[in-house]
């Protein structure tokens, strides 16, 4: 098989000749142990949107400045209400994919009505021929991972407000937290339908929730149901779908288990989160796994390396419901290393 065949072979439910082996586009260096790995068969993860998001009515400013030798982006947002403003910074001078949000949009609550006629504002217009061309460019070591969007109350605590603020809005103004929730809920299924006309296959939903900070109670209430919505429309149209969840999951793992989702994406097994690999394995058993190999392993010896994913593949082996990825970044001195044991271990076992 191919490498983005033995991807969708397993997001279809069937049997592959060897456990898929996946990283992100961005973090794989051109190199000989790259062209290495990807002969051997690992498979690039492409992220890629079917959909363009307009405002006809909004306007955005960019301003990029460096201060300290540190790289700065300033992001204006003019609406008939007033401005939204909002800053970036880049991890570092090398890091072209990382970035801290140092302001968030939302200050004070005159900022509702800003953020919600940005919100309302918002147009979905696909972009179908821009996948198309570049699934021909790409060929078979390449797998496009469409994408629905972040789930908004995640997008208003984390990125309109942070959680600091929205803390204190919660508390004190809820109600118009949930009436902007609503607003963008609606916008959101203006998106589903193009997804499940599209001609991408799989979509990531979400994520990067924690259950201490986003809570068990929200999940359910304002996440989960969304997953439900999101399912009935992409499921008719034979796609798949899963939230990016990275962190601890065993307050919602039951919800998780009853929830439409087709695979957990970049799920960390313990000792970087509190679910054993097996444990995840056993309680989702109509989800794929597809897995970020644990980074906190990557610090540590061949043997244990090797072990470990010797040991994911003897317990996915009754039903291949598993994926290998790379979705964080590994320290420069190892990558290479880690990743050829990784392959390795996952060759010397056929299926």
């Amino acid at each position: 098989m191919e490498p983005k065949e033995r991807v969708e072979v397993v997001l279809k439910r069937k049997k592959p000749d060897k456990i898929p082996f996946t990283i992100y586009e961005n973090k794989l260096p051109q190199c000989t142990v790259e062209r290495i790995l990807r002969n051997n068969g690992l498979c690039i993860v492409k992220r890629i949107s079917v959909y363009n998001v307009v405002y006809p009515d909004v306007k955005f400013k960019t301003i990029t400045y460096t201060e300290d030798g540190v790289t700065y982006t300033k992001t204006i947002i003019e609406t008939p209400f007033g401005e939204l403003e909002t800053t970036n910074r880049k991890t570092s001078l090398t890091d072209d994919f990382t970035t801290w949000k140092i302001t968030h949009i939302f200050k004070t609550p005159d900022d509702y009505k800003k953020i919600m006629f940005m919100v309302k504002n918002a147009k979905y217009l696909p972009v179908y021929e821009r996948f198309i061309e570049l699934e021909k460019e790409c060929g078979n070591d390449i797998f496009l991972r469409g994408y629905v969007a972040a789930t908004p109350l995640h997008l208003i605590m984390v990125d309109f407000m942070g959680i600091e603020k929205f803390s204190e809005e919660w508390a004190e103004r809820k109600d118009e937290i949930e009436n902007l929730y609503k607003v963008m809920v609606e916008k959101l299924r203006e998106i589903y339908p193009i997804l499940a006309e599209s001609p991408c296959f799989a979509f990531n939903f979400g994520g990067n929730e924690t259950g201490n900070v986003m809570g068990r109670e929200r999940f359910e209430k304002y996440v989960l149901p969304l997953y439900f919505e999101c399912g009935e429309i992409l499921h008719k149209k034979g796609k798949v779908f899963g939230p990016h969840l990275d962190g601890n999951n065993k307050v919602w793992a039951d919800l998780i288990a009853k929830s439409p989702i087709d695979y957990i994406e970049a799920f960390s097994p313990y000792p970087d989160t509190d679910m054993e690999f097996e444990e995840g394995y056993n309680l989702w058993k109509d989800k794929i796994l597809w897995i970020n190999f644990p980074s906190s392993l990557h610090l540590t010896d061949e043997k244990k390396i090797k072990e470990t994913v010797s040991r994911f593949i003897e317990i996915s082996r009754k039903d291949y419901r598993l994926i290998i990825g790379i979705t964080e970044d590994i320290p420069k001195e190892k990558w290479q290393r880690n990743l050829l044991y990784i392959s390795e271990v996952i060759n010397e076992f056929s299926l």
